[in-house]
């Protein structure tokens, strides 16, 4: 199983590279769970031993901590300087009002599991696939909670992707703003800069530095998550006993991660061997999810999900459209 779990997770980051599959924003997270959940659903799949088993849990649990700290080396304080205040309050409002309105709907509208709601919410606000994998340790999913939302924001951000360009002619922003309102509104980094170069260079590198600003935020939001998703279990079960805050620990390693990074204390080959080793465990944990997921548990989800995911699609486009217009007026 060890070695199944490298050539997919390799088999991920080699695809992720292709000009077609880059061009399109389908970086190498989503991939890595899409080859995962082919492998582990076709019929040369064996079914897993117990030593199998341990195996795929080491990957989903310790190795995606790893990545996730490792991951805070791809940040830098610097970028925030880079873009601003505005960058910063587009992302802290869009992350709110997607996280808030998002777990509301999802919970007492759709009547969706606090769990799955607050994963595909997750997702929607920060950064795709790997906040969904960063929060899931104190949100607790099932496999296939993390499996649909995983693929819900790969969906529905490749999705927005391609409708930026038709929106920058309507907008009425210059291409600065619009690369904020793309940072702080696209799912993942690699559609950012996929979405951003539709519209050239000061467009993308605004995205993409909107963007990494808005996965900073993925510590204390995961902080709050573990909070929310107490009180959601306490209200629903009636328990006392599910009162008790998990800490996640590994997010103040992200933290101190990104902190490092931005004193440049690290020579650069030392941060690109760093990432690329975030990436290959941060594959290697989605592979193993993707193994772990079967297609009549995702079906059994029904419409709930597509449901709340298109909502959000919306409320990002429009939203985050009309808070970077009134912030066009203050700044």
């Amino acid at each position: 199983m060890v070695w199944i779990l490298i050539s997919l997770a390799g088999a991920a980051l080699l695809l992720s590279q292709l000009p077609l599959l880059a061009g399109i924003g389908l970086s190498a997270l989503p991939l890595a769970v899409l080859i995962g959940a082919l492998y582990g659903n076709s019929p040369w799949a064996a079914k897993p031993g117990e030593k199998a088993k341990a195996v795929l849990g080491f990957a989903q649990q310790k190795l995606l901590r790893l990545g996730i700290i490792l991951f805070g080396f791809n940040l830098s304080l610097t970028q925030l300087v880079a873009v601003g205040w505005p960058a910063l309050v587009a992302d802290a409002i869009m992350i709110v009002v997607i996280l808030t309105f998002g777990i509301w709907f999802g919970v007492r509208c759709l009547k969706m599991s606090p769990e799955l709601a607050s994963l595909a919410s997750v997702g929607s606000a920060v950064c795709g696939a790997a906040a969904i994998m960063a929060a899931n340790p104190v949100i607790k999913g099932r496999d296939q909670d993390v499996t649909l939302a995983v693929a819900l924001v790969v969906v529905f951000g490749t999705l927005a992707m391609f409708t930026y360009p038709l929106l920058f002619a309507f907008s009425g922003l210059n291409p600065a703003w619009f690369g904020i309102y793309i940072g702080s509104t696209v799912h993942e980094v690699a559609q950012a800069v996929a979405a951003g170069q539709a519209m050239g260079a000061q467009t993308m590198e605004y995205a993409v530095v909107t963007k990494l600003v808005r996965v900073m935020m993925l510590a204390p939001v995961v902080l709050v998550l573990a909070s929310v998703i107490v009180r959601l279990r306490k209200a629903d079960t009636d328990d006392n006993t599910a009162t008790s805050l998990p800490i996640p620990w590994f997010v103040f390693g992200f933290m101190l991660a990104a902190g490092i990074g931005s004193l440049g204390w690290l020579p650069p080959a030392v941060i690109t061997a760093l990432q690329w080793l975030a990436q290959l465990a941060l594959a290697l944990a989605m592979v193993a999810l993707g193994i772990k997921a079967r297609w009549c548990d995702l079906k059994t989800a029904g419409w709930k999900p597509l449901v709340h995911a298109s909502v959000l699609f919306v409320l990002l486009l429009g939203g985050g459209l009309g808070v970077t217009s009134v912030l066009v007026t203050l700044f």
